[in-house]
Parts: structure tokens; C-alpha cells; sequence
């Protein structure tokens, strides 16, 4: 897959991150680009280290690293860890690493429980997170990292340049630091930031040695008898620790005040009070409950919204629809995934003291969503600013309405579903039913600047959640308008109606004919033994009866064989052996493999999978050329011998990687190069799966047009990869090449045109514009997997097998694809 998306939680602060992809979705989760010593973090940063926990002299049982925020909304850890490295370390060292998940709230704490001592007789405030880190009480570092790899770097220059690097800190001796690390850490002391959680990046300035004051999300702690402390049944929420308030009086400003004429509400990080409303919608499941207010009274501006959401973050709010209550709480804007994701921000009221006047009321009025509503263009545009301060324009561009209906209830009527439902309850529709529509009842991707506005999600909060494929009819659904990381804009579906089958059916292709050689590729999303039986199963049955056995497959994202466990494994050689019994089972041909095990860590992908491109071939129809000499680091290379007018083309090595050394790699899986032949005629057949587009700002986000920083990667890829085959090409103009595999990119964009130069043709350009897709995300059918040819293949026959990526229930996210040809 593009990017196997870390299946966080939907709908709730901790979500899956797509927060920085354009339309295209990519591989594992990919580290943004932070810079650890250069930038100081102005939200989120390391506030307090304890390595004493549990230690003589202790009073606290456990170890403790504590978060802090002094952002003005609230900061979205999913996908983010925070790690751990000894003062001194070695060339053996590991870095050790906890995943967190939740927010760091407006201003506030998040506590990290790590290992626990023998001694202590206090325990921590209830954690938000929990590892089992067993830090030094003297001398160490802690990072907050964008991702769950472990760190590399073992030297502060290294790790000075690690752009997934939030914040760092070294204390006592520690030989990794900002500038200069903390002195006086103890058994019984800790080193934490000052107050105002400034960040200089110089440890020795910024933090001090004192006693232990550990504090939680929800404001618990810094010593018994605080709120939230282990002995107090009823923690606070953060920022609010007051009593509700029993004035049922309205306060000054109303949510058309709050919200204001732009993206950023005029009293964002302000005190509000009594803030009437009726509640319109709850979320009460998740690290992002709360629940969404709308004013009955509404002004006459159609640009501001007279709806907002109330966050309570963990606690469930006590509250229901049809409330009328007034509200008590802080303006915060919240950016999911934080500001320098890209992502827009979400206008909310936090730390809520809530006052319920009554009960059982109206539901302010609907607006109804029709074909009409949304414009058709998406965005405006503010070159390489935000387009946070630019006044809405609901009328001329389709993210602006939905910005101006920010917590709102709209209903739309029925609906196209364009993007199948997930297990999260998220189902993508149209609201423009006869824009760009696929044969198979999609919406296709064509061009950058035509995202197609009229896509929607619609999340259901209901208990009963739909399983739609791409072509069923939604019938119907009303709910408030959110914003997210995954998708943007979503109805929060209170109420939905039922689905009506479309109809579609997974494809079969065309069996070739005995003279023809069939070449396939098939992404099957992160496989390794420990996956369950069905998914081999499934994935085997795609390979024979839908793609009807082709004689060569190349596949992306074969784990090693113990998966995403992280121990130094690299062989694959059992995922394949199972994969291979599968399809044997399954009817189809005992088919052999290659491949190159990778380096341990260095080709990206799921944390410890060590996902490559393999080869699966049938020896009865091909043959398999090996030229011992290839492995994680030795380049293929193309080989001549004979005279100019009657020479031999072979590879140096097969199977064999294209320049392993080069950085276009870094951290990417590395071509898989293979010499075939196939009736006495060679075929040489390149696998290939890109980089993600990771880092990429988000289609839907505050800056318009979206920076898509992943692509300079894939375009020295592109470079590579097409200077290879030009250098076969130009020893053998007839050579028979196959490029094909996961590109992780549009057949529009800048890198297929580099991979595809003078010497290749991309065959989804064969079919009909309305075909051109191999994978859906955010709605928008699309193309990321391709199959490109030379010349010297005349005639090929081509076709994408749609099996997956339009189905609820799917084997792999992508569909697979095949060329025959003579």
C-alpha cells in the first residue's frame, strides 16, 4: 500500500494519520519534518524527566516523562512516541521507545508512566501513556519523536539533523543534548521546564533540577491532595478545576462571535462564558469526546457558523441532544496532528463547565445539502501563506462553506457512496453525483487542481455502522460538520440511513493465450506469517482466479518473517513459502521466488517489518536467470559482451537492486531488478515501490496549494530507475523491459513523467480517462500502482483488476494489475 495508515482511531483525537498526504494516500507512517536543535518547539515539548522512580530515597514508585503544551490548541500525539537513550551510549546502543496516543491539551500536561522500581510508596497520577522504560536517575535522554521507530542517532549532531525530532533533552552527563544538558538530576529529583514551558533549545537553560511534580491531561498531580491525584475519585477536566456556574444567564458573546469571519476564531485562547446553545450531536467514545452545540438565534452573516464543538476530552460528556445549555469554557483552535502539519484547525471550546437550563428541545434548523450546494471549486488559494485569515467566501469555494457550517448540522439526501466504509464507520459520498464519475460508481482523480469538491465523509455516531461499497446509495444521513486529520470535512452522522447495493463485483482478467507472457503486480499490504490464515488465503485467490496466474508477479510490502516485531529479522523467506502454499491451495501454479533480504531498518515501512519487493515466477512457463552477487548493498549493473552490432545484454547480478547506495533510497525499499526468459525471448522485469507521501501538506489544509515535499524523493527515484533502463535500452534499443509496481504517485505528476522519459510508456494512459485508478482514498479513485513498458514490448494488453480497493471488505488496499504481450 501507499502508506498502510497506523490504524489509529477515528473520529477521536487520536486518529489515523493521512494528515499529511494529498489526495494520494502511501506505506507506513513517515516521521514530518521537524527539526529538533534549529526550530524550538512552540507547542509541544519535553516539560519534566524522572529517572528515579522506585529508587532508594524515592517517595514515587516509577520513572516519568511529562509533555507539555503551550500552544493555544490542543496537540494530537497519534502516531508520536516519546524515546529513550543512556547518557553515554555506544555504537550498540538502542534507543527504546513508548507510542502515545490522545492530546496534549491548550496549555496543558501529558504524564508518561516508565518502569517501576522496588521502592516508592507513592504512585503516579493515573498516566495517560505507560511504557516500561527503565531510565537512568542521573544521566540519560528522552526525545519526543514524530513516529514509533526507534531513533538512530547516537551523537547530538545526528541527532540534531533527525527531522522527526519534536524536542529533545539530556540531563546529568548526557553526551546527546540541546546544547548543553540539565544538571543535578537524583533519586529524588527531577529536571523540569520552567513555567512558561519555553524552549531555547539549551537544556542547561531551559530546565532545572527540583522535586518531582508529575501532572496528567486531565490536571492531576504535582503532589497529594491536588485534583486528579490517585486519592480523588473525580478529577477535573483541564484547564477547568471551578464549580458550574448556577447563573442561567446568556454571556456577552454568541458562537457567530466565536467562530468570527475566518478560520481562526477572534478570541482564540480567551475565557468565554455561558455561551447559549442547544446540543446537537455527542461523542462519547474515544480520547475526543465531547459534544456540539448550535445557536437557535442565529445572525444574519452566512459566513460565520452558529455551531461549535464543546471538547471534554476523556470524559464522556453528561449531556444529550436537545439540551439547551450554557457553556463556560477557553477558545481553542485545534490543528489535528499539530499546526506544522498543514492541517486547518478546528475552532472549539475546552475544559467546559457546562450548565443544562432544559431539556428535550428542538434541534436548531437542518441545512440541506443538494447537488447545488457545495461550489465547484475547492479552495483558495494564498501562494505559500496560510489561508487562515483570509475571509470566507462560501459561495465561491467548497471548503469555505463547510468551514462557515464548522459545527453545524447539515443533512444530505441520498448519496453515492465513492469511497467503500471502514471499521471505523467512515463512508466517503458525493454530493456532485454526475462529476467525474468512474464506470464502477467513483469519482476519478485527474489533475491536482480539480480535488473534486463535492466528495464528503460521513462518520456515523450511531450504533449501528454501514458497510457500503464504492456504487451503493447511502440513504441519507444529518449530523454536525467536523474537521479531521483523515479527510478534512465530515458529517458527524447522528442519524443514517440505509445502504442500497450498487451492484459491483470484484474483476477477473483475461486468462493470455500460451504464447503470450502475462506480468503482474499486486501491493499486499504488509504480509508475514503472523498474519492470519484468511488474508493468505484471500490474497492467493486474487492471484489465481482474479489475475488468472500470471507467469511473473511482482510484489510490494512482503515483511520479514516474524513482521512488525522488532528484532533484527530480515529474511523472508517464510512469508513467501507460506504465500506461495497458498496459492498452490488455492488452484494455481507452484510458483518459485527471489528477492534481496533488505538491512535491518533501512527501507522504511511498518516499524521492524522490513517490507521488500519480491518476485513470484512459474517455472513451467519461465525461466529465471541467476547471477549470484546481489544483495542489501551491491548494485545491479547492465553487462555487454560481443561486438556493438551482435552483443549480449545481461544484468551483473540477478536478482539485483538499482545504485542501493544512493540516497533517493534512504529509507525507502530499493528496485528489485530480475533477467527472464520466456519462449527464448529475455525479459527484464523491474519491481518498484516509491516512498510514501508522507509529509506531503494535506489537499484539504490551511495552505493552498498543499507543498508536496515527498515528491523530490520519488523524482530521484524516477531518475534512477529511468537512467537504468536507459542505459539496457541504449545496449539493446529492442530490449524487453517491465517497470512496474507501487510508484506511490498519478500518472499526472512530475515523478511518472521523469520514470516514464523517453525510454518507457505507462500503460494506465491506455484506457479511458474515467479508468485510471488502482486505489481510492478520501474518496477519489486514483492512480498509485503502475505498469510501464519499453519498446520493445509491442502490443501489450493491459488491465487494472479492481478487487479491493472498492470494497468494504478488502484483502489488500490496492488493486492489482497485469500485462500480457508476445
Amino acid at each position: 500500500m501507499p502508506q498502510s495508515i497506523p490504524p489509529a482511531l477515528r473520529g477521536r483525537r487520536a486518529r489515523r494519520i493521512a494528515l499529511a498526504l494529498p489526495v494520494g494516500l502511501v506505506g507506513t507512517l513517515i516521521a514530518l519534518p521537524f527539526t529538533a536543535q534549529a526550530a524550538p518547539s512552540a507547542d509541544a515539548v519535553i516539560s519534566e524527566v524522572y529517572g528515579g522512580g522506585g529508587n532508594s530515597g524515592a517517595s514515587l514508585t516509577n520513572d516519568f516523562i511529562e509533555l507539555g503544551n503551550a500552544g493555544s490548541g490542543s496537540f494530537d500525539l497519534t502516531g508520536w512516541s516519546v524515546q529513550y537513550l543512556p547518557g553515554a551510549p555506544t555504537a550498540s546502543s538502542k534507543w527504546q521507545a513508548t507510542p502515545l496516543s490522545g492530546v496534549i491539551p491548550a496549555g496543558g500536561s501529558y504524564l508518561v508512566e516508565e518502569s517501576k522500581g522496588t521502592g516508592g510508596d507513592t504512585a503516579l497520577p493515573t498516566p495517560d501513556a505507560s511504557g516500561s522504560i527503565a531510565m537512568s536517575a542521573t544521566t540519560g535522554t528522552v526525545a519526543l519523536v514524530h513516529s514509533t521507530t526507534p531513533l538512530t542517532c547516537l551523537n547530538a549532531a545526528d541527532c540534531a539533523a533527525d527531522g522527526s525530532i519534536k524536542d529533545l533533552v539530556g540531563f546529568g552527563t548526557a553526551a546527546v543534548r540541546e546544547t548543553s544538558p540539565v544538571p543535578g538530576a537524583s533519586n529524588t529529583a527531577s529536571v523540569s521546564r520552567n513555567a512558561a514551558l519555553a524552549d531555547t533549545d539549551n537544556n542547561g537553560a531551559d530546565l532545572t533540577a527540583g522535586a518531582p511534580t508529575p501532572r496528567n491531561a486531565a490536571g492531576g498531580g504535582s503532589g497529594p491532595g491536588d485534583p486528579g491525584d490517585p486519592g480523588d475519585p473525580s478529577p477535573s477536566p483541564s484547564p477547568s478545576t471551578s464549580e458550574p456556574t448556577p447563573d442561567p444567564t446568556p454571556g456577552p458573546l454568541r458562537i457567530h462571535d466565536i467562530q468570527g469571519n475566518t478560520r481562526i476564531s477572534p478570541h482564540n485562547g480567551e475565557a468565554v462564558t455561558n455561551v447559549p446553545g442547544v446540543v446537537t450531536g455527542v461523542r462519547s467514545t474515544g480520547s475526543s469526546r465531547g459534544f456540539w452545540i448550535q445557536d437557535p438565534s442565529p445572525d444574519n452573516d452566512p459566513v460565520t457558523s452558529e455551531g461549535v464543538f464543546v471538547f471534554t476530552g476523556s470524559t464522556t460528556p453528561q449531556v444529550k441532544v436537545g439540551d439547551s445549555v450554557l457553556v463556560s469554557a477557553k477558545v481553542a483552535e485545534y490543528y489535528p496532528g499539530g499546526a506544522s502539519s498543514g492541517a486547518q484547525s478546528l475552532t472549539e471550546l475546552s475544559g467546559p463547565t457546562t450548565v443544562v437550563l432544559s431539556s428535550g428541545n428542538a434541534v436548531p434548523s437542518v441545512e440541506l445539502v443538494s447537488s447545488k450546494t457545495l461550489p465547484r471549486e475547492y479552495a483558495p488559494s494564498a501562494g505559500s501563506e496560510s489561508i487562515d485569515s483570509l475571509t470566507l467566501q462560501p459561495s465561491v469555494y467548497a471548503m469555505d462553506w463547510l468551514e462557515s457550517r464548522e459545527g453545524m448540522v447539515i443533512q444530505v439526501g441520498d448519496s453515492r457512496v465513492v469511497g467503500a466504509s471502514n471499521s471505523y464507520g467512515e463512508t466517503w459520498i458525493t454530493t456532485h453525483p454526475t462529476k467525474n464519475p468512474t464506470p464502477r460508481g467513483g469519482v476519478i482523480y485527474t489533475d491536482y487542481d480539480d480535488p473534486n469538491p463535492g466528495r464528503l465523509l460521513v462518520t456515523a455516531l450511531t450504533a449501528d455502522k454501514p458497510a457500503a461499497n464504492v456504487g451503493d446509495t447511502l440513504k441519507g444521513a444529518t449530523g454536525p460538520v467536523d474537521y479531521g486529520t483523515y479527510g478534512g470535512y465530515s458529517i458527524q452522522a447522528t442519524a443514517l440511513g440505509a445502504v442500497t447495493k450498487g451492484g459491483i463485483e470484484p474483476e477477473v482478467a483475461e486468462k493470455g493465450d500460451a504464447d503470450e507472457l502475462s506480468v503482474g503486480t499486486y501491493n499486499v499490504e504488509n504480509l508475514d506469517p503472523t498474519d492470519p490464515q484468511e488474508k493468505f488465503d484471500r490474497l492467493a485467490q486474487g492471484i489465481v482466479k482474479n489475475l488468472a496466474s500470471p507467469d511473473i508477479v511482482s510484489l510490494e510490502e512482503i515483511q520479514d518473517n516474524n513482521g512488525a516485531k522488532n528484532d533484527g529479522t530480515v529474511a523472508a523467506d517464510q512469508t513467501l513459502a507460506k504465500f506461495i502454499q497458498a496459492i498452490k491451495a488455492a488452484g494455481g501454479p507452484a510458483y518459485e521466488w527471489r528477492s534481496i533480504d533488505p538491512q535491518d531498518g533501512t527501507d522504511g515501512g511498518e516499524p521492524g517489518g522490513n517490507i521488500r519487493t519480491s518476485f513470484l515466477y512459474n517455472p513451467l512457463r519461465v525461466t529465471f536467470v541467476d547471477r549470484p552477487g546481489g544483495d542489501a548493498t551491491t548494485g545491479v549493473e547492465v553487462v555487454t559482451s560481443g561486438d556493438r552490432k551482435d552483443q549480449d545484454v545481461t544484468l551483473s547480478v540477478s536478482p539485483g537492486r538499482i545504485n542501493p547506495g544512493s540516497d533517493a533510497w534512504r529509507s525507502s525499499r530499493k528496485p528489485l531488478v530480475g533477467e527472464f526468459w520466456f519462449r527464448g525471448s529475455q525479459v527484464f522485469v523491474i519491481g518498484n515501490h516509491f516512498n510514501s507521501k508522507g509529509g506531503d501538506q494535506p489537499v484539504h489544509g490551511r495552505f493552498q496549494p498543499p507543498v508536496l515535499s515527498s515528491e523530490t524523493q520519488r523524482l530521484a527515484q524516477a531518475r534512477e530507475v529511468n537512467a537504468f533502463v536507459s542505459d539496457l535500452v541504449d545496449k539493446d534499443k529492442n530490449a524487453k523491459v517491465v517497470v512496474l509496481g507501487d510508484i506511490n504517485d498519478y500518472q499526472f505528476s512530475a515523478p511518472l513523467d521523469v520514470l516514464t522519459g523517453k525510454v518507457l510508456k505507462d500503460l494506465i494512459n491506455t484506457l479511458p480517462k474515467n479508468e485510471r485508478y488502482s486505489y481510492v482514498y478520501d474518496g477519489n479513485s486514483q492512480t498509485l500502482d503502475h505498469i510501464l513498458v519499453s519498446k520493445g514490448i509491442k502490443n501489450p494488453e493491459y488491465d487494472v483488476v479492481h478487487i479491493n480497493a472498492e470494497f468494504a471488505d478488502q484483502a489488500s488496499d490496492h488493486d492489482p494489475q497485469v500485462v500480457r504481450f508476445k
